[in-house]
């Protein structure tokens, strides 16, 4: 490949400027949460696991949850099995936890897997059922919130703990985990759970320097519907505020509230990016100005150098 000055000059700086979040991450643990949106483009598809990549290739202990939910919804229609979503959770029977099983064990995780061969990533494929790396039990019929009506999510479970020993070896061996977020209770019964708590959970349980939700939005929003809107950073008072009016709804819900149980479970920060971006990720990891919303647990106590947006 050949290289201009120009060109040389800028990527040289990039990798200065680089360097001491390079320092910083490396050996570190990062929980990196993906949306089923981006596998349905092997373009993005692509360019998302490029960037995970690098942050191995770098030295960052990465563990990737993965979610599926476009494909399920798929996959259910052309099965003539049809599955109701409630505030951004899915209500899952017998049928549907057989469809899930098939497209997050199956075709999801085995798309990923293929990405990391081709970029030569040494990555093992795992559901929560495996080695009890996710231990639940089903959840019971929940009243919603501001709501008078009770649902029954069917056979979705509430997470029970985190079993991170076989986490933990692969990491050490130099793999990376790629994980659905599949689980059973004690008597071997499947349960569906949502990727993002999957993913709070276990960064939470490794006591993960980061979790970062890769979704179809440029970051969290104040007003939905302008993406010029994007929120720099915020805390989990901002969330709070964030909810009460409205400008977090429905698939966002489940992730705020994955949030909110990482951070308080010990995860030091959390990023909301875009899987679109080419950068997302890299841009948000490794510059001052970010790409999409960092949350901590009090922006007052965020150094003042940071409060422009940087997001070290």
């Amino acid at each position: 490949m050949n290289m201009h000055r120009g060109s040389q000059n800028l990527a040289l700086r990039a990798l200065k400027d680089a360097a001491p979040y390079i320092r910083l991450y490396k050996g570190k643990t990062f929980v990196i949460k993906a949306g089923g949106g981006v596998f349905g483009d092997p373009a993005l598809t692509h360019s998302l696991m490029e960037q995970i990549s690098i942050l191995y290739y770098m030295g960052v202990k990465v563990v990737m949850v993965h979610g599926g939910g476009p494909q399920l919804t798929e996959v259910e229609g052309a099965l003539g099995v049809h599955s109701r979503m409630v505030q951004g959770r899915r209500v899952t029977d017998e049928k549907s936890i057989e469809v899930t099983s098939m497209v997050l064990s199956g075709l999801i995780n085995t798309r990923i897997l293929a990405a990391c061969r081709e970029l030569e990533v040494q990555a093992v494929g795992l559901s929560g059922v495996d080695a009890g790396v996710v231990q639940a039990h089903k959840r019971p019929p929940v009243k919603l919130e501001n709501s008078d009506e009770t649902v029954d999510y069917g056979l979705v479970g509430d997470i029970d703990s985190i079993g991170t020993a076989p986490i933990r070896k692969l990491l050490d061996e130099g793999y990376m985990p790629v994980i659905s977020p599949l689980s059973a209770d004690d008597k071997g019964t499947l349960l569906n759970i949502n990727a993002d708590t999957v993913a709070a959970a276990i960064g939470a349980a490794l006591s993960a320097e980061k979790l970062i939700l890769c979704t179809g939005a440029p970051g969290i929003l104040e007003r939905l519907a302008d993406p010029g809107s994007l929120i720099s950073y915020t805390d989990l008072a901002g969330l709070k505020r964030l909810r009460d009016s409205g400008a977090i709804s429905d698939g966002m819900l489940p992730k705020a509230r994955a949030i909110e149980s990482a951070i308080k479970g010990g995860v030091r920060r959390v990023h909301v990016v875009s899987y679109s971006a080419p950068e997302g990720i890299l841009g948000e990891v490794f510059t001052n100005e970010g790409t999409g919303t960092l949350i901590v647990a009090d922006a007052k106590a965020i150094p003042v150098n940071e409060q422009g947006g940087p997001k070290a």
